[in-house]
């Protein structure tokens, strides 16, 4: 159809979505935008949050730490660091994200602290944003 464009969503342990759709909402680091067929040619980075994929009358929702995301007039690509079904989803899984980005704050270089720190105030957030 014209009015789809490919999307994939691809983790270090596996792909988990590959399919046409109409839109995708995608939580980036510079902040949380729409991706639809036309788009400009984009690639950026993701914050902690949740990316949203539309396609004709079901909505994907899946849970991210970060990664990367290309755009393209016809296609979404998307590496993430982690990724998880919405649904499969749970408070415990959230914690164990939280303690990856407080370790990885406290370890921080000076260069990078503020980005270290906001990672995890964004991944803290996820608690709230997911209703756990």
């Amino acid at each position: 159809m014209a009015d789809m464009m490919q999307f994939d969503l691809v983790s270090p342990e596996r792909m988990l979505a590959s399919l046409e759709a109409r839109e995708i909402e995608i939580p980036g680091a510079e902040g949380d935008f729409t991706a639809m067929v036309d788009h400009a040619a984009l690639v950026t980075t993701m914050r902690p949050g949740v990316l949203k994929v539309k396609a004709d009358n079901e909505t994907s929702e899946y849970v991210v730490t970060g990664g990367f995301v290309e755009v393209t007039a016809k296609t979404v690509s998307v590496l993430a660091e982690t990724a998880v079904l919405r649904s499969d989803i749970n408070r415990e899984t959230v914690e164990a994200m939280i303690v990856e980005a407080e370790t990885a704050a406290a370890g921080a270089s000076e260069e990078t602290q503020n980005s270290a720190d906001k990672r995890l105030a964004d991944t803290q957030g996820l608690i709230e944003l997911l209703g756990l």
